[in-house]
């Protein structure tokens, strides 16, 4: 014979007499789509891309930071001052000046950057470092693409204008003294 269902003030769910005893919850493997975005749900997408695109990486021996420095100097144009390399990547990472300058010399000692003969502060993209931000870019687009379809524009540009301001606002009370 069962009863009425009272309230379980310990998990807010109804209970029985003859019920079967509660098992304990499970941690869900994937997450659920929140009501609002917060920062676990941020840093959860952020580290599941970041998976997706570090094993493209590794197919291609290179390391995140090594990918956003050549990344820098793609989008200048090929070509770029040694200090404002250092000042973009440490500001995009938010490592040390001594861990962006390791990298750069990681990434000249591979032969994927070039210090100009000409001005000896500017950096160059070798071919084969242009070689290899364009591959690496390429297969990450395909991965990006999958990752974002089916996404409304609409979505996309909120969702843009929201990171974006965090972003701003985090830098901000990073800067502060």
């Amino acid at each position: 014979m069962t009863t009425a269902a009272a309230p379980d003030t310990a998990t807010n769910t109804a209970t029985t007499a003859n019920a079967a005893p509660a098992t304990a919850p499970t941690a869900p493997t994937a997450p659920t789509a929140p009501t609002a975005v917060n920062g676990r749900v941020i840093a959860l997408a952020h580290y599941a891309a970041r998976a997706l695109l570090e094993g493209v990486l590794d197919r291609h021996g290179a390391t995140f930071h090594q990918s956003v420095t050549l990344r820098v100097v793609a989008v200048a144009g090929g070509s770029i001052a040694r200090d404002a390399l250092v000042r973009d990547v440490t500001g995009s990472l938010k490592a040390e000046e001594s861990v962006v300058h390791g990298v750069i010399g990681e990434l000249t000692s591979a032969g994927l950057l070039s210090q100009d003969p000409a001005e000896a502060s500017r950096l160059h993209l070798t071919a084969a470092g242009r070689e290899l931000y364009e591959r690496t870019t390429t297969e990450a687009a395909g991965i990006t693409a999958r990752l974002y379809a089916g996404i409304p524009a609409e979505d996309l540009a909120i969702a843009g204008r929201v990171l974006a301001l965090v972003t701003e606002r985090a830098n901000a009370e990073q800067a502060r003294p």
